[in-house]
């Protein structure tokens, strides 16, 4: 069985490398499920790792239906990374209603040439996901990542199954809540490949901040908080 590690830093990525793992999706932000890791970080990961990388494709936390401008970042990104000489690219896109972005997910696929392509956890939004996995066949994509639309895998391990039943030559990769003391549960059922993070918390900060940096009010799957102009615009006409 192959283990992918997502893996959100520099660090993280070398030591999951170190512990042979077979492959890498790099990321950043894994609080939000993650999205695309900076050049910086791309850099320094073609320069240190040996083991296959695949990078994650999302402009933004949120939900994946995308702006114009948000779609030109991804093919951007996808171009950067195809000429980084990455091994793999993990993108999608949705429609409003749940059902597959069709079109633009083609696109994504197109641009990634050679590059293996992996469906996100997107999937474990969609309203159909037998008719989606035949959709996402049909654009020959390599992989997809899912819960089985259950918060763990384990929790939607029946519909993971089904789907790998009936996946004719897309790859269904099991990722959510998987660890040592499950993962032997998915190898039985026969996944050719499983997802995790495989992290664990290291405090850096000898005092509690005054302040925190974190705004959970911000965190929401519905939609994405954009800079208002009127509110903008009130502010400016109080102090210009």
């Amino acid at each position: 069985m192959l283990v992918e590690v997502c893996a959100n830093s520099l660090e993280s990525a070398m030591n999951a490398e170190k512990a042979r793992a077979d492959r890498i999706e790099l990321c950043s932000e894994l609080a939000v499920g993650g999205i695309t890791p900076s050049y910086g970080l791309l850099k320094s990961i073609k320069e240190n790792l040996q083991i296959p990388v695949h990078v994650l494709i999302r402009p933004r936390s949120g939900d994946f239906t995308y702006t114009e401008s948000e779609f030109g970042i991804m093919r951007r990104n996808i171009a950067l990374c195809v000429e980084m000489g990455f091994d793999g690219i993990v993108s999608g896109a949705l429609h409003a209603d749940g059902t597959l972005d069709l079109e633009r997910t083609k696109t994504l696929v197109e641009l990634s040439g050679n590059l293996k392509f992996t469906f996100h956890r997107a999937f474990d939004w969609v309203r159909d996901p037998e008719n989606t996995l035949r959709q996402l066949e049909g654009l020959g994509v390599d992989h997809i990542l899912s819960s089985g639309q259950e918060k763990s895998a384990l929790e939607g391990i029946a519909l993971l199954s089904q789907l790998n039943k009936v996946a004719a030559s897309t790859v269904i990769m099991p990722g959510g809540g998987i660890h040592a003391g499950n993962v032997g549960v998915f190898k039985e059922k026969g996944f050719k490949v499983v997802h995790l993070s495989g992290t664990t918390y290291e405090q850096r900060m000898e005092t509690v901040p005054k302040v925190s940096m974190n705004t959970p009010s911000f965190l929401r799957d519905q939609g994405v908080f954009v800079s208002n102009m009127e509110v903008i615009r009130k502010v400016l006409k109080e102090v210009k």
